[in-house]
């Protein structure tokens, strides 16, 4: 499956801003590409390029003042299945865990771990250990919490979303991952493209799209307690410990959004 990625997204800035920006497809897709990534503005400004603490692909640059556009389209290939399923995924008891999964055990600026413990074991605790679990975690919070652009903030953490019961897609990784890390399941948000790809097409702009991964077995798997299916064609940009990690944008000075466009679509024409 080809599927044609890319956005435009305008600001407006009254001062010198500078930028930081998770744009680029993530290391581990970067060879599905069949076109380039770059990121590309007007007017043109350099733009400095590196790894992350995540590992993913980084770049920051200085933005004038005035109109600045951020945009790109490439094609990238994709194996065309839904996200992998394994019932028999176990979990990992904390002293075995490889030590690149523990920071993802702990609170962060969106997860409050330490406040949300209690409610996690009342919840889950009783539950058999394993993807089970892990998919219940997602049930409950598919079920409970609903999506609500209007109800969406940036100061929107975990607790918050459980006491609100109303969010966007980040609200709900951010509650099922803090669950999971609770449980001592090693859990982490990702960020990235994921369009209206055999499924009916949806009302609302294309937009990026949040889901998160928890560590099962021996490897990385993918959740989604927004959608909470099954998905084709998610094309990952980065991971990180919440979303502060994973921000698409991060500016430092004052910055107006005008213009976001986002593009994720199967390209069904092969001549």
């Amino acid at each position: 499956m080809l599927i044609r990625i890319g956005y435009d997204i305008h600001f407006e800035l009254t001062q010198e801003v500078p930028f930081l920006s998770l744009l680029r497809v993530h290391p581990s897709r970067q060879a599905d590409l069949r076109s380039p990534d770059p990121i590309l503005t007007t007017p043109e400004i350099p733009v400095e390029e590196y790894q992350d603490a995540f590992g993913n692909i980084c770049s920051r640059f200085l933005a004038m003042p005035g109109e600045l556009r951020l945009y790109s389209e490439s094609i990238i290939e994709d194996s065309g299945q839904p996200d992998a399923v394994n019932w028999n995924a176990p979990e990992i008891p904390v002293v075995d865990l490889p030590p690149e999964t523990l920071p993802f055990l702990t609170a962060s600026r969106y997860c409050e771990v330490d406040l949300m413990s209690p409610i996690a074991f009342d919840l889950f605790g009783a539950l058999h250990p394993g993807w089970s679990r892990v998919q219940a975690v997602c049930n409950w919070v598919h079920a409970h919490i609903m999506f609500d652009y209007a109800k969406a903030r940036a100061t929107k953490t975990a607790l918050d979303v459980y006491t609100e019961r109303t969010g966007v897609c980040r609200d709900f990784q951010h509650l099922a991952i803090t669950f999971c890390r609770a449980l001592n399941i090693p859990a982490r948000y990702a960020a990235g493209y994921l369009g209206d790809i055999c499924i009916p097409p949806t009302p609302s702009p294309m937009d990026f799209s949040a889901w998160f991964e928890v560590w099962l077995g021996d490897r990385w798997w993918t959740f989604d307690a927004r959608h909470n299916f099954p998905r084709v064609g998610r094309i990952l940009m980065a991971t990180g410990r919440d979303a502060v990690d994973a921000a698409i944008t991060t500016t430092f000075g004052p910055s107006k959004l005008t213009g976001f466009t986002v593009i994720s679509d199967e390209i069904t024409d092969r001549s």
